[in-house]
């Protein structure tokens, strides 16, 4: 996900400061990783740098002082475009799961079982998905929380899929590892 088009977007409705942004991701985007303040602020700079926010204004309210930051018209042309653009199928899968069967492979004559891999991991995915199908059926949860739950859970479910057919396959596997 790209936090400077986020970012940008949620500038684009209204002005904000840079904790309020922080807070804004976290409620809109609930299954992605928290940003941390050190990224929001880098982030800004970065767009004030590069023409697509401008900093409106400071305030204190009493407390320490915040920089209020907006989108320029150029930001938001940036975000059209960012927008309107598809998101290619990634071209190389990264799967850290798969990796550390065969690592467990490769170990398995120094204590590693890759079997055991696939089943305590099976049961780390079951546990997440139960914790976000808890989150998507909460009383008044909203569309956001659902949609984005929706999302991991198919990812975690493909996952899990992928599992089932790698255990089954594991002897044969195996044999392809240990014989280069």
């Amino acid at each position: 996900m790209s936090t400077r088009h986020v970012l940008l977007g949620l500038l684009v409705a209204e002005p904000r400061h840079g904790y309020e942004l922080k807070r804004r991701h976290d409620e809109r985007f609930p299954q992605a990783r928290p940003l941390a303040y050190a990224q929001v602020y880098t982030t800004l700079q970065r767009l004030v740098r590069d023409g697509l926010v401008e900093v409106e204004g400071t305030d204190s309210d009493g407390g320490p002082e915040r920089t209020l930051y907006r989108a320029t018209e150029e930001g938001t042309r940036e975000l059209l475009g960012w927008a309107g653009e598809l998101t290619p199928p990634a071209p190389h899968v990264a799967n850290e799961i798969f990796a550390k069967v065969v690592v467990a492979i490769l170990l398995a004559g120094r204590g590693a079982d890759p079997a055991a891999q696939l089943r305590e991991q099976r049961e780390a995915h079951m546990a997440r998905m139960r914790e976000l199908t808890a989150v998507k059926t909460a009383p008044g949860a909203d569309l956001t929380a659902v949609l984005s739950a929706d999302y991991a859970l198919v990812h975690l479910d493909a996952d899990l899929r992928w599992m089932t057919t790698t255990a089954a396959r594991l002897t044969t596997l195996t044999a392809e590892v240990t014989s280069a």
